[in-house]
């Protein structure tokens, strides 16, 4: 429909291939990972197993012979998680020729792909997280009112309307509680996980009550743990912690629980079209997100975190990297007022540069070194 799209990700795909003999490409499930694959792979000489497909997973049965075959070509390996036990073969491998860009394996979170990964393949592989589309990557194809209400999974935002869209973000969702969740090795009933995924959605945006949401969702303090760490570990949900920043203030030291996806936050909350979802009261809420993880996944070296004071002072984004702290607001306004708190915060923490991010056309300077700024001129004024 559109052809191929640029994505942020190749960049750092390159990099990775050319200094680490392995590069792991992670993310949710029908986010682009394997289209990103192919499409690296037909610059070089590459295989490509989907380890889904029974005749490719045939082909590793004696994988020293496959690998001997194959031994100056890139080796991709798809849904790696389904052999978890692979691991240690890849480790002995590697070991006997460590040459860069050997393989290239891609999976969904899974706690077997990133415990078996860590434990056997310390100091041989790079990871790459692979979110679904950002804003920046879809400029020139969609506008970013389209892409925060479908969010960012390729199927939904490339859809023909609206209505495909939706329907098809909620299969991903039926599809994500009934089969993947399982298939990654998580006992969860799927009464539950759906309960716990549409209580989260109207807490998007807000600090984490592990009592009051243990409650709502009738599972104990630890079950809840536990199956937030699911949502965090495939990708579906983020966790922003506080910031630890030494100020002489009392803050909040509970995260903040976001969706991370806008298009599968608004399908938990039957939100259709565009007029609905300025109607709705998550509006606000749902475009600190949008942009939360926007930001975060264009600037990966960057530490991210919320600051709050006990007397509701808050700054929505903090980012920190080597004693340089950027500071951002969120607002969903073509004339952004930010808050009192906000500008206390920025004159108590002096950071290198503050941020309104809104619908704005043109961006422009509010106070000294506070620059209000649509979502469409962040990534090009925003160099940190």
């Amino acid at each position: 429909m559109h052809g191929y799209i640029q994505r942020f990700a190749e960049f750092k795909l390159n990099r990775a291939l050319a200094r680490s003999p392995t590069v792991a490409i992670l993310g949710p499930r029908q986010c682009g990972k394997s289209t990103l694959a192919k499409k690296m792979l037909e610059t070089v000489p590459a295989v490509y197993l989907d380890l889904q497909n029974r005749v490719d997973r045939n082909k590793l049965t004696e994988p020293e012979l496959f690998f001997d075959r194959h031994r100056d070509t890139l080796i991709c390996l798809d849904e790696i998680q389904l052999l978890p036990e692979f691991f240690s073969i890849l480790r002995s491998e590697i070991d006997r020729d460590r040459r860069p860009g050997r393989f290239l394996i891609l999976g969904s979170a899974s706690r077997d792909l990133i415990k078996q990964s860590t434990e056997s393949l310390a100091g041989r592989i790079s990871y790459i997280d692979l979110t679904p589309f950002l804003l920046s990557e879809l400029r020139d194809v969609s506008n970013w009112s389209d892409v925060w209400l479908r969010g960012g999974f390729p199927e939904s935002v490339l859809a023909e309307n609206d209505p495909d869209s939706f329907d098809w973000r909620l299969d991903f969702i039926r599809t994500f509680m009934e089969r993947d969740i399982p298939a990654q090795g998580f006992n969860i009933p799927i009464p539950v996980i759906e309960r716990l995924w549409l209580l989260l959605a109207h807490y998007h945006g807000q600090t984490v009550n592990y009592h009051k949401l243990a409650a709502a969702a009738d599972i104990s303090i630890p079950t809840l743990k536990k199956y937030l760490a699911i949502l965090v570990q495939t990708y579906m949900v983020r966790l922003l912690p506080p910031a630890t920043t030494n100020l002489k203030k009392r803050l909040v030291k509970s995260p903040k629980i976001y969706l991370r996806d806008s298009g599968i936050l608004h399908a938990l909350l039957n939100i259709e079209s565009y007029d609905n979802l300025l109607a709705n009261p998550v509006a606000g809420a749902s475009w600190e997100g949008l942009m939360i993880e926007n930001i975060i996944a264009e600037h990966d070296r960057l530490h991210p975190s919320f600051l709050r004071t006990s007397n509701g002072a808050e700054v929505d984004l903090l980012m920190e990297q080597g004693g340089q702290r950027y500071l951002f607001e969120f607002k969903l306004s073509k004339a952004p007022k930010p808050s009192r708190g906000f500008y206390e915060l920025v004159a108590d923490l002096q950071p290198a540069s503050s941020w309104v991010i809104a619908p704005v056309e043109e961006s422009y300077e509010i106070r000294k070194n506070i620059v209000v700024c649509s979502p469409e001129h962040l990534k090009n004024e925003f160099n940190p």
